[in-house]
């Protein structure tokens, strides 16, 4: 092949090669996801979803509490109820009346989202009925964040106990409060700039906000949930006085030298 031939080719090739470079983008370096569009389109999904039920009465409770949480995905092909003046995809389950009391009931929220700034999460209300569907507790679950070696110990943790022995059923879904709720997050939301790509914004912590959908572990507590939940960031822990200060707190002997009483009695 003539050397002229071979420069036009490989010149060729080489174009080829950086146009199809140029439309691959790193994660990390795409433009962030606009914050709020994927919970305002669940939001919407779920003010456009026709309701079914408009009673703890009226829904289902074919399905028996998992012995330990099982995973379920609450989206716009769910169920939705309005509870007690409250719209809402919903979980229902028949409570086991073989367990002792008290029991534990633990549940595990997953971030909704690519990004962490973008994402949210569904925030349950629990709702624990007797044998007449009348309601014995109702209560919004507080989230607390723990980020373990898996997936599985990875996520929002939340737990409620069932006391009461004419407890039957058991309803979750969100409240309109919860809905509207934050979750502290301890990571901090890392994200670039369109404009300037090296630039970050990872400073502090935030809040991981409530969205109307999502997957949600739901079941009686194992050690594994047990172990996250105890281990688990509720908010941001309290400012400390340094080091020094906790030192002289905590430290019986003078290691400082710097105690009134010594200075005093050695002049």
């Amino acid at each position: 092949m003539p050397s002229y031939l071979l420069r036009t080719v490989v010149l060729v090739a080489a174009l080829v090669l950086l146009g199809a470079c140029r439309s691959i983008v790193p994660p990390n370096f795409r433009p962030p996801e606009n914050p709020s569009g994927g919970v305002m389109a669940a939001r919407k999904a779920l003010d456009d979803a026709t309701s079914c039920c408009n009673s703890y009465a009226d829904l289902s409770y074919q399905d028996m509490l998992p012995w330990q949480p099982q995973r379920f995905e609450l989206n716009k092909d769910s169920p939705v109820a309005m509870l007690d003046g409250d719209r809402s995809y919903f979980l229902a389950f028949r409570l086991p009346q073989g367990a002792q009391l008290p029991y534990t009931i633990a549940m595990k929220s997953e971030l909704s989202g690519r990004w962490l700034s973008s994402s949210y999460l569904f925030a349950p209300t629990v709702v624990v009925l007797d044998d007449a569907f009348q309601p014995l507790v109702s209560e919004d679950i507080g989230m607390c964040e723990y980020i373990g070696w898996t997936s599985e110990t990875t996520g929002a943790f939340g737990k409620m106990e069932v006391k009461d022995p004419r407890a039957r059923y058991l309803v979750v879904y969100s409240s309109a409060k919860q809905q509207k709720g934050q979750t502290y997050w301890e990571q901090s939301p890392t994200t670039f700039s369109a404009e300037a790509p090296v630039k970050m914004n990872s400073a502090g912590s935030f809040k991981i906000q409530h969205g109307p959908d999502g997957v949600l572990y739901v079941g009686m507590e194992n050690s594994t949930y047990k172990r996250a939940i105890q281990n688990a960031v509720c908010s941001k822990a309290q400012q400390g006085d340094g080091v020094i200060n906790t030192l002289r707190n905590v430290v019986t002997t003078d290691l400082l030298g710097d105690d009134p009483a010594k200075k005093k009695k050695a002049d």
